[in-house]
């Protein structure tokens, strides 16, 4: 009985300190913060060195805590529910190791509410606020081989290149009956794309707007500028993201959300966004 009741208060001591509510992360002096690998211009690292915007975000959120930010660097899942499971509630399958906030998370209605198969909450561990960009997908492409791009038809003579499996690789094989699908090639990456497209194996790159302004500017805009065009058939085009937390930690997301709302309101922000070339587009909920 008594081996029983000493791993009874073993495990309810371990529970304790997986616990990473606000108190408990002040405490410890830290905070860990997932954000994505080599997702430039949100995080990156050069020389080993962490850099981008979500991870400057991170900081000043570590500031206003008064703790020291560790990032915990997360490869992308199949998808973004498998993200938030392996970094905000239940542990990567090997060490197991949690964040205590997550970076860069869809914040929309719908996809917080998403059911499964049978009729529950898929993300019901996780909760999403703190919207603090709002996204969309824009097009980049070498103005020598391609001096005017104002549709999509020009991908019917045109090659162009996406990250795989994204939504403007399935978008470029799959509109206007598949009319782009022989010139789309896919990529393992967005740089990979990127650097093809400077090679001169293809003439434009479909990824995020973010993204696209970010290498845009790295290349030289005025080689590789960002195309003023629509995407018709394309179900959604802009969308928000913000972050993530234990559902059980709202405490943490109040606080962090504070910070966004100051980094706003002071320029911080704004500022973030514009030293890695990319335009701020305040999310509409920040107006409602």
């Amino acid at each position: 009985m008594k081996q029983i009741l000493v791993l009874l208060m073993s495990l309810a001591f371990c529970i304790v300190c997986q616990a990473r509510s606000l108190e408990d992360i002040q405490e410890s002096g830290h905070i860990v913060v997932a954000v994505y690998s080599n997702y430039a211009p949100y995080s990156f690292q050069v020389d080993g060195q962490p850099q981008g915007i979500d991870v400057e975000i991170a900081q000043a959120i570590a500031n206003d805590l008064n703790v020291e930010l560790q990032l915990l660097w997360l490869t992308p899942d199949e998808t973004v529910e498998d993200d938030l499971r392996n970094a905000i509630w239940k542990g990567h399958i090997i060490h197991r190791t949690k964040a205590d906030l997550m970076m860069r998370v869809p914040y929309d209605k719908a996809f917080s509410l998403l059911r499964d198969d049978v009729g529950l909450l898929v993300n019901e561990l996780v909760h999403m606020f703190g919207p603090y960009q709002t996204e969309s997908w824009a097009v980049m492409h070498s103005l020598e081989r391609l001096p005017e791009l104002t549709t999509m038809n020009y991908f019917s003579y045109h090659p162009v290149g996406a990250e795989i499996d994204s939504v403007p690789h399935f978008y470029l094989i799959s509109a206007f009956g598949g009319r782009f699908k022989q010139n789309t090639t896919h990529y393992k990456s967005i740089e990979e794309a990127v650097d093809t497209l400077v090679k001169g194996d293809i003439d434009a790159v479909m990824g995020l707007r973010t993204q696209m302004h970010y290498h845009s500017h790295r290349l030289g805009s005025e080689q590789y500028p960002i195309a003023s065009m629509g995407f018709p058939q394309m179900a959604k085009q802009q969308w928000d993201i913000g972050m993530a937390v234990h559902t059980d930690f709202r405490a943490l997301s109040y606080a962090a959300g504070d910070v966004i709302m100051a980094m706003l309101n002071d320029g911080r922000l704004e500022s973030i966004f514009a030293k890695y070339h990319v335009p701020l587009q305040v999310p509409q909920y920040y107006s409602e």
